[in-house]
């Protein structure tokens, strides 16, 4: 039934007919910057993409007997396929690849009265194919594979419009009033859809699909991350983990490239829309980890995530990034010193919302720390807490004292208070001497008892320290305005000797 339907008159070939294998092409995605995408077969211009078509399919019935080549790429209007159901069994791999072609084509979506009937007919073929890889109805060949993705590839990557922030020269704003809505979408979630569903599918053998999803391919995704549409960076996420847990030849591949786009971010660009979703992949992997945990992985939490607190942007991706940290100290507990201490080597201080962000984070960090590795650290980590009792930003301060609402950290603290309640006693006394805040004033109180519950002869010792110490301060305060008043009047004798008035 298919050859009858597929088998068309000759007819003089057009200029379309020259595109077949150019239309494939595709070059790499997310630049910002670049507009034009050259590969060995076509230049393909993503920045302007308002054309209706780049070309079209002519399938409609036509008089005569010939056999239309699968390969080449007639010209004319874009008209509907038969459904695989109605064609044989044996004829459904070339009607998969001529909806394929139907698929390369792409269409103008700022304009949603442009190409209606295409964008349909498009929409339709793209839902069959997504349905016929779903269904299982037949194995694709290895051919309609390679044309799959390449078809894949001409519709997804692209270069994105400039940011907001790049046509302003203004930061990135840390929280977008409304999330940027990709005007393809109609069409881009159903190729991501149809590329996720090739990728779970258990008839794609990872032998043959690695040729196609090779690093290449990869790492064009992981350029996609950048794109504003969340929705887009969530069909990515899902796929990208598919295929870390699928094709296992990739895996070092993949943790190296997040890794560069982490350090262009840190160290570069500061700007990146897919950090918070990179890192939900991650967060999945580092759960994987086996144990004894490899040096690269150390490596990585080291020089990589550490260093992701420093961004402005941190409150963006904060939540995914303290849930990989906390993985990889709940892995690996001899690593909590690193990370207490990296935390302490980026802790924000004019910055009251990140601090809030650190604190939480270090109380998550805290409950899976061991007594070994909490003694290595506790000396700078508690003067740095002991800052943030006196801000005079009440939020940090509050959160600061709700790390003694923990069990496991009190306890921490008691086990080692001969070290930890002399570093905090100064910090206590000045809260409650002069801090503005009611709540603060009492959480301090709450806490002083505490301690004088905890060890009555230590906390005596620590307030006797502590009044010596005020006592030497006002000691030397005296001596100084005493100095300085007999400069002063070294100054005025001075000025008498010479004659000089003022």
């Amino acid at each position: 039934m298919f050859n009858k339907i597929i088998k068309r008159g000759h007819r003089k070939p057009s200029k379309a007919d020259a595109i077949d294998s150019g239309l494939y092409g595709y070059g790499p995605a997310g630049n910002r910057n670049s507009g034009m995408v050259s590969t060995s077969n076509v230049v393909v211009n993503h920045a302007s993409r308002t054309a209706p078509a780049q070309s079209v399919v002519d399938s409609a019935p036509q008089p005569g007997g010939a056999v239309i080549d699968p390969t080449a790429l007639p010209s004319g209007n874009i008209d509907p396929l038969p459904p695989f159901r109605d064609v044989a069994v044996s004829d459904r791999q070339l009607l998969f690849l001529r909806k394929l072609q139907i698929c390369c084509f792409q269409f103008d979506f700022t304009d949603t009265l442009k190409s209606v009937r295409e964008k349909e007919i498009k929409r339709q073929t793209l839902l069959e194919l997504i349905d016929f890889i779903q269904s299982g109805s037949g194995k694709i060949t290895e051919n309609n594979q390679e044309e799959m993705i390449k078809m894949i590839s001409v519709n997804i990557f692209r270069c994105f419009p400039p940011a907001p922030h790049e046509n302003s020269g203004s930061e990135m704003l840390e929280i977008e009033e409304e999330p940027y809505a990709e005007p393809a979408w109609p069409h881009l979630h159903l190729v991501y859809e149809l590329l996720l569903r090739y990728v779970v599918s258990s008839d794609t053998d990872t032998k043959i699909a690695k040729r196609y999803i090779d690093h290449s391919f990869v790492l064009k995704l992981l350029d996609l991350f950048d794109a504003d549409d969340p929705r887009e960076r969530e069909y990515l996420k899902t796929i990208l983990h598919r295929i870390y847990g699928k094709f296992m030849v990739h895996r070092p591949f993949i943790r190296k490239a997040i890794n560069n786009i982490f350090y262009r971010f840190i160290y570069e660009t500061e700007r990146h829309s897919g950090i918070g979703e990179l890192l939900e992949i991650l967060g999945s992997i580092i759960n994987g980890f086996a144990l004894p945990m490899k040096e690269e992985h150390k490596l990585f939490l080291v020089r990589a995530l550490i260093p992701l607190h420093k961004p402005k942007a941190l409150a963006l991706y904060h939540q995914q990034l303290s849930y990989c940290i906390t993985q990889f100290v709940e892995k690996d507990y001899k690593l909590a010193d690193t990370v207490i201490r990296g935390l302490l080597k980026y802790w924000p201080i004019t910055n009251c919302t990140k601090e809030l962000l650190f604190l939480g984070e270090l109380e998550e960090v805290l409950e899976a720390t061991q007594s070994a590795e909490f003694q290595r650290c506790m000396v700078p980590l508690f003067r740095q807490i002991g800052r943030c009792l006196n801000s005079s930003q009440s939020q940090v301060a509050e959160r600061a004292f709700f790390l003694w609402k923990n069990d496991h950290i009190v306890s921490l603290i008691a086990q080692n208070r001969n070290v930890i309640l002399p570093i905090i006693f100064e910090p206590l006394e000045k809260n409650v001497r002069s801090h503005w805040n009611q709540a603060v004033h009492g959480l301090t109180i709450n806490i002083r008892k505490m301690f004088l519950e905890m060890d009555f002869d230590l906390f005596e010792e620590c307030q006797k320290q502590h009044e010596e110490m005020e006592a030497r301060a006002r000691e030397l305060e005296e001596q100084r305005e005493l100095t300085w008043k007999r400069l002063a009047e070294a100054a005025e004798q001075r000025k008498g000797e010479d004659g000089i008035t003022v």
